[in-house]
């Protein structure tokens, strides 16, 4: 099984209401608004989701209406998190009859499995899901790193599509770039460096910032994956300090303060996460005046 996910994808947050509960309305506003800003993906349930902190049946909920306001105009791919295999290939399974086009799989946290432990991991998920697996690898949340080796072992499976980098490690990057079979897929999951990132032959993003400026991030993918440099660096160092604000404290944490201050939902987390602090929210307010300034004066 194949799916092109070259470009650019957002990690979408799920909104939720006062009262705790997943904001339906929000959810369904923020996916559209991905959309029509030109983003090319959607990944809901992932770590900018707060997918730890969510019932089977709100994952359920969330996915689904995801997959409904897309209305097949983009992909959609759900994060699926697990470290005990069996209950990992349980997830893969039921997600992939939720209408999604693929399921990221992250690496498994806690237990800190050997290379062998982790090969065999994802292979009995590729295995068992109807659905093209995209792998993800964030040792900053998993306290696991997997090798480019074992990912090119990987790589030659023909249910896994490819994988999401949050390393912030180019030669990571171009140690799996330069031996990668025909149509295995590298994006970045690292919004600070994405134009190197795709320099080096990264085949798109999976962004945290596209939640907060999805036209801006879209833009800069477009121009890096063209060729277009110029732009693409112009772009990245001028959303660099907005990025960097984004991960002042955990994801999403921020995004979450700044789409509250765009009026787009609640600024609502779920424990152990809490909201921004003052001193965060005053940086975002800042930098998104001076973006819609910005946006403003290039329109007229």
């Amino acid at each position: 099984m194949t799916l092109n996910l070259r470009g650019c994808g957002t990690a979408i947050v799920t909104p939720f209401t006062r009262l705790g509960e997943v904001d339906d309305e929000a959810l369904r506003a923020h996916v559209e608004w991905q959309v029509a800003s030109g983003v090319d993906f959607l990944v809901p349930c992932g770590s900018t989701g707060e997918a730890q902190t969510l019932s089977a049946k709100e994952r359920r909920k969330v996915i689904e209406a995801t997959v409904d306001v897309v209305a097949g105009r983009a992909p959609v791919v759900a994060g699926v998190s697990g470290n005990d295999t069996a209950r990992t290939v349980d997830e893969a399974q039921d997600v992939s009859g939720y209408g999604v086009d693929g399921v990221m799989v992250v690496t498994p946290y806690y237990n800190k499995p050997t290379q062998g432990g982790m090969e065999r991991h994802f292979t009995a998920v590729a295995d068992a899901a109807p659905k093209p697996i995209l792998m993800y690898t964030v040792p900053g949340r998993t306290a696991v790193h997997i090798s480019p080796e074992t990912v090119l072992r990987l790589a030659r499976h023909p249910n896994i599509m490819g994988i999401k980098d949050a390393t912030g490690d180019l030669h990571w990057a171009m140690s799996v770039l330069r031996k990668r079979p025909g149509g295995f897929q590298v994006l970045s999951g690292e919004d600070g460096i994405i134009l190197p990132h795709l320099a080096c032959g990264g085949d798109g993003l999976i962004s945290v910032a596209a939640n907060v400026v999805p036209e801006g991030i879209s833009k800069l993918v477009r121009s890096g994956l063209a060729g277009d440099f110029a732009t693409a660096r112009d772009l990245q160092l001028r959303l660099l300090p907005l990025i960097d604000a984004l991960f002042r404290e955990t994801n999403p944490i921020p995004a979450k303060a700044a789409l509250h201050l765009l009026g787009r939902m609640k600024n609502e987390l779920r424990l152990p996460l809490v909201q921004a602090s003052p001193a965060t929210e005053e940086v975002l307010q800042e930098l998104l005046a001076e973006d819609i300034a910005r946006e403003r004066n290039r329109n007229t």
